[in-house]
């Protein structure tokens, strides 16, 4: 494979900077975290946005869905949502006398799963197949999603009645989880002001096409990352596993998003080498949510951000890395 050149990070750079104002036209205040959700997309990955209600999760989804020319879908999960309802499925055809493949909206480039904790267990694990394997089996036979596939999925953390907690396969699934939080005080008055104007997620036009999406999903994926840079990812998710406040530690899939996510970020900063900054600062995002406190720790209140923090502060960070 060969590694990705300056001038292909330069182009995505672009590409990613143009969207980022895009979306920024809507959601105000928020540009590191907006570049976090779009670090994650073209780290080909699935994003889970945690936070209260009213903070712009769901416009999030919708302005990078929007900015991305494509098809996009938007599943409201609810308790009595089916797994059929979110695949699709087979539907006898009386005047043919067969079956006829009816899909569901995960056949689609970008998936919102909005409040994807209000659905079962069943409905929820409808999803965990085609977030892996981008296909989905209905019946005996496979049928492949188009490409790319992002699912961008909402919660919220704080009113748990009527909600299912998502398992731990479905959380290791997700490449980044992350939060907005309340803006400040000029950015809160920006987004009112966006507000009255009529700005919306939905006036939002594309500014890449899916051929597009798929090149600068190919940079990413090539940058060159040293051994170096490796062997520090794998002590980190290590550390996790010997942690006396976790049953669960980061997984061998949890280090490969994070190495997929810091070679994305490292090119939307328009580098052709990732370095151990760009690992430390996608590691919280990619970690806290594969990391499982004892019981004892949530009893405690343990934040696993803290301890993702902790974990990159313990680590010995390998010195700069540049392309050979």
């Amino acid at each position: 494979m060969t590694p990705s050149t300056s001038e292909d990070v330069e182009v995505f750079a672009g590409w990613f900077n143009s969207l980022l104002a895009n979306v920024e036209s809507v959601i105000k205040g928020k540009r590191d975290e907006v570049a976090m959700a779009l670090v994650c997309v073209f780290a080909e990955g699935h994003l889970l946005l945690e936070d209260v209600p009213g903070t712009g999760k769901t416009v999030l989804a919708k302005s990078i869905a929007n900015s991305i020319e494509g098809t996009w879908s938007r599943v409201q999960f609810t308790p009595d949502l089916l797994p059929s309802d979110v695949t699709g499925g087979l539907v006898f055809n009386q005047n043919d006398g067969a079956f006829e493949l009816h899909k569901g909206p995960v056949f689609s480039n970008v998936v919102l799963a909005d409040e994807i904790n209000r659905a079962s267990p069943k409905t929820q694990a409808a999803l965990l197949e085609v977030m892996e394997e981008r296909h989905v089996t209905i019946g005996t036979a496979t049928h492949d999603v188009p490409r790319p596939f992002v699912v961008i999925a909402t919660q919220n953390p704080v009113e748990q009645a009527g909600t299912y907690r998502l398992p731990e396969a479905q959380l290791d699934r997700f490449l980044m989880r992350t939060s907005l939080g309340y803006p400040d005080e000029a950015s809160e008055i920006a987004v009112l002001k966006s507000s009255a104007s009529g700005a919306s997620a939905e006036s939002l036009s594309a500014v890449i096409q899916t051929d597009g999406v798929h090149k600068m999903i190919d940079v990413a994926s090539r940058l060159y990352l040293d051994d170096q840079i490796q062997a520090y990812i794998v002590r980190l998710v290590t550390a996790t596993r010997n942690m006396p406040e976790l049953r669960l530690g980061v997984s061998t899939r949890g280090a490969i998003a994070l190495m997929r996510a810091a070679r994305s970020l490292a090119a939307s900063q328009g580098r052709e080498y990732v370095n151990a900054d760009d690992v430390k600062m996608v590691a919280p995002a990619v970690m806290a949510h594969r990391m499982l406190l004892t019981p004892d720790s949530e009893l405690k209140r343990v934040d696993p951000l803290d301890l993702a923090r902790q974990v990159l502060d313990s680590v010995e960070t390998p010195s700069a890395v540049r392309a050979s």
